[in-house]
């Protein structure tokens, strides 16, 4: 449930403040006109997204009992390679992105501006899809349906509220930290639903090595246990795993955390500019706010006086 949570605020706050930059951005040039077609974007775009979690959770039951361990396993490590990708593509343009939106709404724009709707769609149903996969692989591990679900609702819930009192500039919020942080956090839920999904498909005979236990210490922390379940949510954990996924853990873990930190970190701005910027009243600069708030700490900027 913590996990799902995790990715339901993350990718929930990224689209919040996408759409928070987009509504500012037409606010700033006098093109409220258009607001119901970035509104419009949204809802296809969720839309969308709950179809896919519908047919990831109802369409593999139809499945023969041999088949679904492979569908399974190779939708886990697709899961693991689009959330591992959402997290380095959000380092790499988190300080362009303002620029790149406000450059795609012009572009957007011409005539009545229903190129913002395929705009708002895409911005949006890229962390829609990523998510409804993402909390459906989650599932697979924990092999229940109701908590996932549960923690990425509230998950969402939050990351709604905060990317409207962010936009209000209610709220102060270190971006740069928050998606630094988060993200490693991601990472090492990420390896454990990959290396679920690989024994998934060492089961069904695609790698090899099913039997070659690492440890069973299912005496001692049984996985219907509070804090097995626990364990299992975050890190994938499992109280019998064999050398094969043991190895890939700590491999992806070590070597992709590493490099994102490294990353992240490097892009981080100096501590004497990561001071959050005090927000300024929506009616006297619509789109200051949502770019300060929106970009706060990634693209830090002197305080106005």
């Amino acid at each position: 449930m913590l996990a799902n949570l995790l990715i339901g605020l993350r990718e929930g706050l990224e689209a919040s403040l996408i759409v928070g930059i987009l509504i500012a951005y037409v606010v700033k040039i006098s093109r409220r006109d258009v607001i119901s077609k970035i509104w419009a974007g949204v809802i296809v775009a969720v839309i969308v997204s709950l179809g896919v979690g519908a047919l990831l959770t109802f369409g593999l039951t139809t499945l023969s009992p041999d088949v679904e361990p492979l569908i399974a396993g190779v939708m886990s490590i697709l899961a693991t390679g689009l959330v591992t990708w959402m997290i380095f593509w959000m380092a790499r343009t988190a300080r362009d992105l303002r620029g790149n939106l406000h450059s795609d709404i012009e572009k957007s724009l011409a005539g009545a501006g229903w190129g913002l709707v395929l705009l708002a769609f895409l911005a949006v149903g890229r962390e829609g899809i990523e998510t409804a996969v993402f909390i459906w692989a989650a599932a697979q591990v924990t092999q229940n349906s109701t908590l996932p679900l549960l923690g990425a609702l509230l998950g969402l819930g939050i990351s709604i509220t905060l990317g409207y009192l962010i936009y209000r500039g209610m709220v102060r919020l270190n971006l740069a930290k928050f998606f630094t942080w988060s993200g490693a956090l991601l990472i090492v839920v990420a390896a454990g639903v990959l290396v679920n999904g690989f024994g998934d498909l060492q089961e069904v005979g695609i790698f090899p090595g099913v039997n070659a236990l690492a440890f069973d210490v299912s005496a001692a922390v049984p996985e219907e246990s509070w804090y097995g379940s626990l364990l299992k949510g975050i890190f994938g954990f499992s109280a019998a795993m064999n050398w094969g996924q043991v190895v890939l853990w700590v491999v992806f873990v070590g070597a992709t955390l590493a490099f994102f930190l490294r990353m992240s970190l490097k892009k981080s701005p100096s501590k004497a500019t990561q001071a959050p910027i005090a927000p300024a009243p929506l009616n006297q600069d619509p789109i200051g706010v949502s770019e300060q708030r929106s970009t706060a700490s990634m693209t830090p900027s002197t305080p106005r006086r």
